[in-house]
């Protein structure tokens, strides 16, 4: 359906969400950039933080680009091929994201609570199997949405009330009897349990070591470490179920839209400035690289 109708606005729409979108992949590639090149940030936290910053130029390259080429040659049709295609690699990202997301946090977690056994944990090998561990989580995911829209096999003249193909709008039109819809919640409910379970139950651990802490300088230091992680879970969470919210509650096309823009581009955007603005060990790096780039 688009962003809007009016034609005057088109332009607006295409110089708004145009920067955005540079302003997101750049910020994310700065982040690669500066946890590749300095060797103190070569640790378990920033090599997920790397991760998770291309796992989120991957998402927001999903949607974003088709919208913005659909704002300038005013367009609104996608083939069925590439509707399916794009609602795969939606989930893929989105789940990548999701379960990057549960990882760090257990990290954080380990450093607060085991902080002596934090090196003798998070070694490279376990770090490269929780990588492996989220991407197959997430292919699996993907594929399970795939599995379900193929249940429709032509979409014809069918309106979807977003800017891309919405799984939940996609699977809606799908799920027409009981035994799909059981199917389709029951992966929801698994596939969103897990991950959020994994960041409660991490979260619930930190702050009870942090309240054993007895100066209260030690335990701002400690809660100081995971600030920016927490941060971007709340935001991500946030912005992801009011987005489920919007859909399934709300009965205007642009209150969805509204939802759907804050996580898939806002939320995304702001990630690298909260890692940026709040972390000591991004803006030290930073330095360093900046003087390294002088004196050379």
């Amino acid at each position: 359906m688009g962003l809007s109708n009016d034609p005057e606005l088109q332009p607006l729409l295409f110089g708004l969400f145009l920067p955005m979108y540079l302003i997101t992949v750049l910020g994310k590639l700065l982040i690669i950039l500066i946890v590749c090149l300095d060797s103190h940030l070569h640790t378990p936290m920033y090599y997920f933080l790397s991760n998770l910053s291309l796992a989120d130029i991957c998402f927001i390259s999903t949607t974003v680009p088709k919208m913005i080429v659909d704002i300038q040659i005013d367009s609104r049709t996608i083939t069925y091929e590439g509707c399916l295609t794009q609602m795969s690699f939606y989930m893929l990202f989105g789940s990548m994201d999701d379960m990057l997301l549960t990882v760090m946090a257990y990290d954080r977690f380990v450093a607060i609570c085991h902080p002596l056994y934090y090196s003798v944990i998070m070694n490279h090998h376990l770090c490269g199997f929780l990588l492996l561990v989220s991407f197959l989580f997430s292919i699996l995911d993907a594929q399970l949405h795939y599995l379900f829209a193929l249940h429709f096999p032509y979409f014809k003249d069918v309106e979807i009330s977003n800017f891309f193909c919405d799984p939940s709008h996609l699977l809606n039109l799908v799920c027409s009897d009981n035994s799909s819809s059981i199917a389709k919640y029951f992966t929801g409910v698994v596939f969103g349990f897990v991950p959020i379970s994994g960041i409660l139950f991490s979260y619930y651990k930190i702050i009870s070591s942090i309240l054993k802490i007895a100066s209260s300088g030690g335990r701002f230091k400690a809660l100081s470490t995971c600030g920016s992680h927490l941060l971007v879970v709340c935001l991500f969470y946030g912005a992801s179920i009011g987005m489920y919210l919007g859909s399934v509650l709300s009965e205007y096309p642009r209150n969805v839209l509204v939802a759907s823009i804050t996580y898939t581009v806002v939320t995304p955007m702001l990630n690298p400035f909260i890692y940026s603005l709040r972390n000591r060990d991004i803006k030290s790096a930073l330095s360093r690289i900046h003087v390294k780039t002088i004196k050379s």
